[in-house]
């Protein structure tokens, strides 16, 4: 018989950027082991505002996702989980259009989706995202 023996690492925290002179009440991201969980992202710019529509709100969320795995070294290939809330899922199609495009062929993730009353600052959509960091 032989022990299994699994080496838990600590979690690493890091700090949401803070937009403008406000600090954001939560981290980006956090990583344990190989594993880094991203924080639900909308489509907020840099100066606070969200664009207007779903698509535009989308490919600022999209952006916005993909500065923060750069930061760590990652990008969409290592996604393999998102989870995509959706104020209004009419809107699904319109979202897939942007979405889909971002990873590389035969990558996407696995995916869930619900529709979601009040998200943040009024935004159309929202998505965390759980990435592998192993290759890094």
């Amino acid at each position: 018989m032989f022990a299994l023996t699994l080496a838990l690492a600590a979690p690493v925290y890091f700090p949401a950027p803070a937009r403008g002179d406000t600090p954001r009440p939560f981290s980006e991201a956090v990583q344990v082991g190989d594993t880094l969980y991203l924080s639900g992202q909308i489509g907020i710019r840099d100066d606070g505002t969200l664009p207007e529509g779903i698509e535009a709100q989308s490919r600022q969320m999209m952006e916005n996702i993909g500065a923060a795995l750069k930061r760590r070294g990652i990008g969409w290939g290592d996604v393999f989980h998102c989870l995509v809330m959706l104020d209004d899922m009419a809107d699904w199609p319109a979202f897939n259009r942007v979405y889909v495009p971002n990873f590389p062929a035969g990558k996407l993730p696995a995916r869930s989706a619900v529709g979601a009353d009040g998200l943040a600052l009024g935004a159309k959509v929202e998505m965390e995202c759980k990435a592998y960091m192993g290759r890094r």
